[in-house]
């Protein structure tokens, strides 16, 4: 029941907990298949070009805002001061069978005031697209920004042209919230950005979803997923 203030006018439900949330900070996140690590340009940049270059083409690079790389000396020129920066803060998704790196994600529009924060700068190779390797990094920030640091919103943002982007977030438990039209200017183009989100009630049965489809028991002996991670409302 919507609520109302001594003039009559609808105000929002009063917020019963403590602001602002904790800065994202530079964490190892250990999962089952993979861990997050903080982008170190020393320690990941060579494993990292070498699985970006493995793609037949650079169209994975066509809705970020930087790439491609020519060569891996321009690679590590954008890691290095990357690795520095504390909004995005860029995380390293790395195997934990082999410790090899497989791509790049990061918290970014970090807002500890109103504990709002989004994943962005999605970067991943082909050898970890549509493998439970993809499924878990997403898992892992998402907890971190929920259940260790407190945050009421996790957001997810992507031009509205990327249907890759948008289906993974919808699969992911993402709400559509709508389109911010000429929302901003990327590589010389004009961009139509979709918003997306996850809030802090629906993150409980989020949370159980995605530990039902990560166990063992759900995956053959070829590593395929058994039943399908179910997190439409």
């Amino acid at each position: 029941m919507t609520r109302h203030n001594e003039f009559g006018q609808p105000i929002g439900p009063d917020v019963d907990r403590a602001l602002s949330a904790p800065t994202p900070g530079r964490v190892t996140l250990l999962g089952e298949h993979c861990r997050l690590e903080p982008l170190d340009a020393a320690a990941h940049v060579s494993g990292l070009f070498a699985a970006f270059d493995a793609a037949p083409d650079a169209s994975d690079w066509t809705y970020m805002p930087v790439g491609p790389f020519a060569s891996e000396a321009d690679y590590r020129e954008w890691a290095e001061v990357a690795a520095l920066a504390q909004d995005p803060l860029q995380f390293t998704v790395v195997r934990n069978d082999s410790d090899e790196p497989l791509g790049t994600l990061s918290l970014l529009r970090q807002d500890p005031k109103n504990a709002v924060v989004e994943v962005g700068f999605v970067a991943f190779s082909r050898a970890m697209q549509r493998t439970v390797f993809s499924t878990e990094a997403h898992f892992l920030l998402m907890r971190y920004v929920f259940d260790a640091l407190g945050y009421r919103r996790y957001e997810w943002k992507c031009d509205a042209l990327n249907a890759p982007s948008k289906r993974a977030a919808e699969r992911l438990g993402f709400s559509y919230e709508g389109t911010f039209r000429q929302a901003t200017v990327y590589k010389g183009r004009s961009r139509d950005t979709s918003w997306f989100s996850i809030i802090d009630t629906e993150w409980p049965a989020l949370r159980a979803e995605f530990t039902r489809w990560l166990t063992p028991e759900n995956f053959d002996a070829a590593g395929a997923q058994l039943t399908p991670l179910r997190t439409q409302k």
